[in-house]
């Protein structure tokens, strides 16, 4: 039988037992940098700000209620638009949206680069995931050179790696150039793009492939991913030991470090257990109050257990009240309502679109569909098509409303922050949002996903915490990319040596519930 690392589990009644102790009030001095040295990021993808309420509550003795209970949890915390796992995690670590960041999506399109392959003709389709990966995938950490799109500013001789797509810099490159240690540990080899425009900004980068493990796919399995995790888990508690993420070479901890657990994500987003030796688990929420199933509890659970192992691998090493902990997600995942969902083929859109003009669109769809158009000059011609199939045609694509043209160039209703620039050559030319509980899909067993504006897409976890700090509920309006500021602050360097300062200006989380927490 496939189950979770038990080595994990007891960690948890460890770090209980070791740590118990400390659970007594201390002052708090509302300043996060005094007597933290290092920040330990986590990304639990999907976790929204309702999951880990609920999880404290109900967990008392849990690692998450003991963060709890030396933090600040942040309420109305919400993730960049789109709700991606690239952009989301740029956002914690260059503070910035896809305004400065120039990335939208994992899966989109660049008209200033050319495809892998082919005529070095500008504009191509840029994918930063398992496409790029040498095969076979099996936990593979190396990018195949000849995948990646080409320059034609170069007659196409250079190949664009994913560190070379964002245009601004992040917290790795300025902690490196303060002379601290980077490390990081996420789901593909593209994620190489925290290595930033410098190309040098993590020196311990581990990123085993997730897309297929034993034959299949990982994420078509709790137990699979959630023994996933736990090769991440092992590097993190290795670095915190002073080694590499390998556990074999002495290297020192570093001062900037982390990585993103996928377990909850497919705890939400996978109906039911597809590995027939492992627990006949269900996944999705219960009810529209979000009531986890018996399989999106046991991957929380998992990773609740694995974050125990962390911070007792902390506690051993003396390093428990130096380390500054940011609990987040990079994006949640919709529709949290079971009843609501409502599965569409995203070929419903690109039919509609390429009514226009065979071939037009290139479609990102998930549950905020982004298209980009071949052919600029059509997209009044598209949204037209689109808007009939609203009134007149039947919807069968779903949609609730269109944002193009100039409705994309001004701050979004309630994102006071972000809005595209006109001249970007990877802004999508059409932002559809669809009716709740709609989720763009050909698989018979994906139950949720993210990339929207929903509630359920953004609205996520936040939770800074301290062995020092005493807990605080904070239900200011902020945003995760907040987060790199405050990366930043606790370390005294300046934020604004981060590039997208100058495009769209950022802050450290607030330490109390005040008027001016909202970004201007």
């Amino acid at each position: 039988m496939i189950r979770p690392s038990l080595k994990i589990a007891v960690a948890t009644i460890i770090f209980i037992t070791a740590l118990a102790p400390m659970l007594k009030a201390q002052d708090d001095d509302d300043d996060d940098r005094d007597g933290a040295k290092r920040v330990l990021l986590l990304s639990v993808d999907g976790l929204h700000a309702g999951d880990l309420e609920r999880f404290v509550r109900t967990h008392p003795d849990s690692a998450l209620a003991w963060l709890s209970a030396r933090g600040r949890t942040y309420t109305q915390a919400t993730a960049t638009l789109p709700s991606d796992s690239f952009p989301g995690l740029l956002a914690m670590v260059t503070g910035g949206t896809p305004r400065s960041t120039g990335v939208y999506y994992d899966d989109g399109y660049d008209r200033s680069l050319a495809a892998a392959t082919g005529a070095c003709v500008a504009g191509a389709r840029v994918q930063w995931k398992q496409t790029l990966d040498v095969l076979p995938f099996s936990f593979t950490t190396t990018i195949d050179p000849s995948k990646l799109p080409r320059d034609p500013a170069d007659l196409c001789t250079t190949r664009v790696y994913p560190h070379q797509f964002p245009r601004v810099n992040n917290v790795f490159e300025l902690v490196k150039a303060a002379g601290g240690r980077t490390a990081w540990s996420d789901k593909h080899p593209a994620y190489e793009f925290l290595d930033g425009p410098s190309g040098t900004g993590v020196d311990d980068l581990y990123t085993p492939e997730i897309t297929v493990a034993a034959g299949i796919a990982t994420t078509n399995s709790f137990a699979l991913t959630m023994a996933y995790d736990d090769m991440k888990v092992a590097a993190i508690v290795n670095e915190i030991r002073g080694f590499d993420h390998a556990g074999i070479n002495s290297v020192g901890v570093p001062t900037v470090f982390g990585m993103n657990f996928q377990a909850v994500s497919v705890g939400q987003k996978l109906n039911v257990e597809q590995v027939a030796t492992a627990p006949p688990l269900t996944g999705g929420y219960l009810d529209a109050a979000g009531t986890p199933s018996d399989g999106l509890q046991a991957t929380l659970d998992h990773t609740d257990a694995s974050i125990a192992a962390m911070l007792s691998a902390l506690n051993a090493q003396e390093l428990l009240e130096s380390t500054l902990i940011i609990v987040s997600a990079k994006h949640g995942n919709s529709p949290i309502d079971p009843a609501t969902l409502v599965r569409v083929n995203p070929s419903e859109i690109s039919t509609i679109v390429n009514s226009v003009a065979p071939g037009l669109a290139l479609l990102s769809a998930d549950t905020g569909p982004l298209i980009w158009l071949k052919d600029q000059s059509t997209t009044e011609d598209v949204v037209a098509a689109l808007t009939e199939s609203m009134t007149n045609g039947g919807n069968p694509a779903r949609i609730a409303s269109i944002l193009a043209g100039e409705d994309l160039r001004r701050p979004f209703p309630d994102w006071p922050s972000q809005r595209y620039e006109a001249n970007d050559s990877r802004r999508p030319d059409i932002i559809l949002t669809p009716i709740l509980g709609t989720v763009y899909t050909t698989s018979a067993t994906k139950i949720a996903d993210h990339g929207g504006s929903s509630e359920d897409d953004v609205h996520v976890a936040l939770l800074v915490a301290n062995a020092s700090m005493t807990a605080k509920t904070i239900g200011d309006a902020v945003e995760t990319r907040q987060i790199a500021c405050t990366i930043l602050k606790t370390l005294d360097i300046d934020c604004g040596g981060l590039m997208s300062e100058e495009i769209e200006r950022s802050k450290f989380l607030p330490h109390s519930n005040h008027k001016n927490a909202i970004l201007k």
